[in-house]
């Protein structure tokens, strides 16, 4: 087959593929995740969290050395304060709205479906959240579970582990950033506690 009949044919296939990954459906996706978790009304708007977390190559910090602490209050995505302190505008807002899921529910979310991923031996169904969040932010879950594994936002990957309960809703309490660019991990988090809040602290600047 000569190149010119080729051409055609090979861009009638590309069309075809990316054709096929627009026309799945989001929404039953979304649901699954939601529902795994422990469903719509159980996802975190409005909360109180405490953490520590230290920056390095090792899960542990370097000899001598104590992780931070901190107790952050959030109201994602227009608010998030440490201590008193506004970081309202820090892109990191984002990445929180995002994990919390609830950015898959926002109407100003456009989510579609992604090429799965694999980690660890096991494949990831992805979704990508834009409008809402720029750049674009990917999030990838496992597939048996449904439970969130891994994101990839701006030059990080984040990857999730050691999944909690409380007040009804599952929760990954540890998060490792690992540099896109390098693939070496750089931050390690931990939630230490988390509590759902009715309303905030009226004391908190805005």
């Amino acid at each position: 087959m000569k190149l010119r009949t080729l051409l055609p044919f090979a861009l009638l296939t590309l069309a075809a593929i990316g054709h096929g990954q627009e026309a799945v459906d989001p929404k039953p996706i979304i649901q699954e995740v939601i529902t795994a978790v422990g469903g719509p009304d159980k996802l975190l708007r409005q909360f109180r969290m405490k953490e520590t977390y230290h920056m390095g190559s090792e899960p542990t910090p370097p000899e001598g050395k104590k992780p931070g602490t901190r107790e952050s209050f959030v109201q994602a995505p227009v608010y998030w304060w440490i201590g008193k302190k506004d970081r309202t505008g820090e892109p990191a807002k984002f990445d929180v709205w995002a994990w919390t899921l609830v950015a898959l529910t926002d109407p100003k979310s456009k989510v579609t479906v992604v090429p799965d991923v694999t980690e660890s031996g096991k494949p990831l169904t992805g979704l990508r959240i834009s409008e809402s969040i720029t750049p674009p932010l990917e999030l990838y879950f496992d597939k048996q579970s449904k439970l969130l594994v891994r994101m990839d936002w701006r030059n990080d990957i984040y990857r999730f582990s050691d999944w909690r309960e409380q007040d009804g809703l599952k929760y990954a309490a540890k998060t490792i950033m690992y540099s896109k660019s390098t693939g070496n991990a750089w931050f390690y988090h931990e939630i230490t506690e988390i509590e759902r809040l009715k309303e905030l602290p009226s004391d908190l600047p805005r």
